[in-house]
C-alpha cells in the first residue's frame, strides 16, 4: 500500500476548530512535524480539508 508523508507547514492559530482538530487527528502538533500515513480515502479527505496548512509527499516504504 502506498504511503503519504504529511508535514505541517502553517500554524493552526486563528483557524476554525474543525481545521485545528483535523490537523491534530492527522497526528501533527507543530510546524515542521511530519507523519507517514497509509494512502486511504479517509486520510485523503482529511488532507484535502487542511491542504493550505500541510504539504503532502508520496513515499515508498
Amino acid at each position: 500500500m502506498a504511503k503519504l508523508r504529511v508535514t505541517q507547514v502553517r500554524s493552526v492559530i486563528d483557524r476554525p476548530r474543525e481545521q485545528r482538530s483535523t490537523v491534530r487527528r492527522l497526528g501533527l502538533h507543530r510546524i515542521n512535524d511530519s507523519v507517514v500515513k497509509d494512502d486511504r480515502p479517509e486520510i485523503r479527505g482529511m488532507i484535502r480539508s487542511v491542504a493550505h496548512l500541510v504539504r503532502v509527499e508520496e513515499v515508498d516504504e
